[in-house]
């Protein structure tokens, strides 16, 4: 019935009518928080970029991660720097590499909290490309598809729980499937980053990780971020190589596509709340803009609200406490 008989107002009159109807709620299961291993590393650095998160040791990995599960946050994503770096990204793939060993640290001091495992070479190879170079210096998909399976296998050999491959290479997903089951690894699921842009939300990341190219971009594997037609073919593409969870980065200047990637696969969906749009509202909040816990808790409700069911964000501890308040 039109105004007056209807108002939407009424149910809008106190926190808890509000609460009652309700459409999107957030809550710490709902969270993935990432962290940055580094080797040699003791204690912890701030990361000048992103306040309030830190590259960390691996037995501060471990208390951080502890802190995490305590909040009812359930992953944790792992990133590594290697302490040397190599053009074939060696350090990727040895299981006695820096995220390997934080994965074997942290699932024993941890074992419910679930472990992801990052696949891609860009963490660890000295030109920053997320794999192997061409003599023209152009990234070779099929060669790095190999080296990413490779990756895959010992980090699951590790205790990683989850295997996600980030580095948009073609077919990574299906050789990942292929390895993992050859090695036995059947029961580990694959989080495929399927639409991931070529974004300028990942500088302070590449700081984080010491990750930038050392030339030229990665926009010629990365998406084009005009293209919402072919996210969606990617993420349909991982799903038939045998992707159980597909993935979104960035998340909010892609909240289209977080939903039409929903309602195309139906799987369930991550949406990564990347290390720019953390660092803009660190920013403006740090310079009185606007309110902190209002604007991060607003941002990830729009990110679960646009179709996401995992949300990866730096904020995931604040949120956690913020949410239990």
């Amino acid at each position: 019935m039109p105004f007056p008989a209807t108002r939407l107002r009424r149910l809008r009159r106190t926190p808890a009518l509000r609460g009652l109807v309700r459409e999107t709620r957030l809550d710490p299961a709902d969270f993935v928080y990432p962290m940055f291993v580094e080797a040699g590393l003791s204690g912890r650095t701030p990361i000048g970029s992103m306040p309030g998160v830190d590259r960390l040791s691996i037995s501060e990995a471990v208390n951080e991660a502890g802190e995490a599960a305590a909040l009812g946050i359930p992953a944790v994503l792992l990133f590594g720097i290697p302490a040397e770096k190599d053009a074939e990204g060696t350090g990727a793939y040895d299981d006695e590499g820096i995220v390997q060993l934080a994965t074997r640290a942290i699932k024993e001091a941890h074992p419910d909290l679930l472990v992801i495992g990052d696949v891609c070479l860009c963490e660890y190879t000295d030109h920053g490309h997320c794999g192997l170079l061409t003599s023209a210096g152009e990234v070779d998909n099929d060669s790095s598809v190999d080296l990413h399976a490779k990756t895959a296998v010992s980090l699951a050999r590790a205790g990683a729980d989850i295997i996600a491959p980030s580095d948009m290479m073609d077919g990574r997903v299906g050789a990942i499937r292929t390895a993992l089951d050859d090695e036995g690894f059947t029961d580990t699921p694959i989080m495929a980053y399927s639409a991931k842009f070529a974004s300028a939300f990942y500088g302070p990341f590449r700081d984080a990780a010491d990750s930038t190219p050392a030339f030229g971009d990665r926009r010629a594997y990365q998406m084009d971020p005009a293209n919402g037609d072919e996210a969606v073919r990617e993420a349909v593409l991982d799903v038939e190589e045998g992707a159980d969870v597909v993935m979104v980065k960035p998340a909010l200047p892609y909240l289209d596509v977080i939903w039409r990637v929903k309602e195309r696969t139906g799987l369930p969906v991550a949406a990564y709340n990347v290390s720019g749009e953390y660092a803009m509202v660190k920013a403006a909040a740090a310079a009185g803009h606007l309110d902190e816990r209002t604007t991060v808790l607003e941002t990830l409700t729009s990110i679960r609200r646009a179709g996401a069911d995992i949300v990866i964000t730096y904020h995931a501890k604040d949120a956690a406490r913020w949410i239990q308040q």
